[in-house]
């Protein structure tokens, strides 16, 4: 295994399993997709040649396996429910975004006025920072501070009350309450 695929596994053999194991229920199948999915990825790595594009490489890989493995089961109604799912996020995924984007707009109004005040204006009214500093009456700098202990702040919330697992582009794949009186969500 060359360096690159080492760090390919460092990075994403956590989400990826997951990924799979979402959509072949089978434990020992999804186990022997994930596996086949890092053998295509060291043998075929030499020939991407847009590195920006890895990741899309890898689901893209992930997906068509899958696909060979309910193709190679003759399951047509697992095809057309398989096709719809790796066509875009999973409903669990767009579920656990939406829900922990709840939970962070109940935060917000935790918040000291302050921080609250520059966060909403550059991520809900889509003010640049610099807007911000206008209608603030800060410095740029100041505005940025701001917003940036603002989210520092949404953060340190959030983790006190959820532990996420999150995939390399920031998507919230699985996420669990570490209390059930939370009062953000």
């Amino acid at each position: 295994m060359n360096k690159c695929v080492e760090e390919i596994w460092e990075e994403l053999s956590r989400p990826l399993k997951y990924f799979v194991q979402k959509r072949v229920k089978n434990t020992q199948d999804a186990e022997d997709i994930f596996q086949n999915i890092f053998c295509k990825i060291a043998e075929n790595i030499e020939q991407l040649n847009e590195t920006d594009k890895l990741y899309a490489w890898i689901y893209k890989i992930a997906g068509n396996s899958i696909i060979d493995y309910y193709r190679t089961s003759n399951n047509d109604d697992c095809m057309g429910l398989l096709q719809e799912n790796l066509i875009g996020e999973s409903q669990d995924e767009k579920n656990a975004n939406a829900e922990i984007s709840q939970c962070l707009k109940e935060m917000i109004r935790f918040l000291p006025e302050k921080y609250k005040q520059a966060i909403i204006l550059t991520e809900f009214h889509n003010m640049t920072q610099k807007e911000a500093a206008k209608k603030l009456g800060l410095s740029e700098s100041g505005a940025k501070s701001r917003v940036q202990r603002a989210r520092i702040k949404l953060k340190e919330m959030l983790l006190a009350c959820c532990n996420l697992e999150v995939d390399h582009f920031g998507n919230v794949i699985e996420y669990e309450h570490k209390c059930t009186d939370c009062k953000f969500c």
